[in-house]
């Protein structure tokens, strides 16, 4: 369940933002001051939500995989190899908030330069919105990126 829109998603609809300053068809730039979600085969309409029914011998599905990755590692500043698997593959439904602890972390740098925030402090936040796997076993533990950017907000 998502939490209602607060300062976040209030923040993040302002006509100031970089990604409302484009032109029709333009595809939305991700704005480096926030933690970025998983990608969406539905483009986060959540009427379009499921997945991109790409099977895993489609190369489609690889030409993207290889796109995305090269993209986040050049945004992050990482190397390619270092991009967890969550960063470059949607979710069944295509609207998960949740994304992999390592992908969390592998954002820190990029958000607490274009923030001026400690990376510590930004580490401090992703450990205590990390959450466990589901029933204590199920899938690996992950950290809500709308909470978390939410807090992110609310720092002063």
């Amino acid at each position: 369940m998502l939490p209602p829109p607060g300062p976040v998603m209030e923040a993040q609809n302002q006509p100031d933002r970089p990604t409302d300053r484009r032109k029709p068809n333009e595809q939305a730039q991700p704005d480096p001051k926030w933690f970025q979600p998983r990608p969406s085969a539905g483009s986060y309409d959540p009427k379009a939500s499921g997945a991109s029914n790409l099977g895993p011998n489609s190369e489609d599905l690889l030409k993207t995989i290889q796109d995305r990755r090269a993209a986040i590692a050049a945004f992050d500043g990482v190397d390619p190899a270092s991009v967890p698997v969550d960063a470059v593959t949607a979710s069944g439904s295509g609207l998960d908030p949740h994304i992999s602890v390592a992908y969390a972390k592998e954002q820190v740098y990029r958000v607490a330069k274009a923030r001026n925030v400690p990376a510590d402090t930004l580490n401090q936040l992703i450990g205590e919105y990390a959450e466990g796997r589901s029933l204590g076993f199920l899938g690996q533990a992950g950290v809500n990126v709308v909470l978390l950017n939410t807090a992110l907000n609310d720092l002063k």
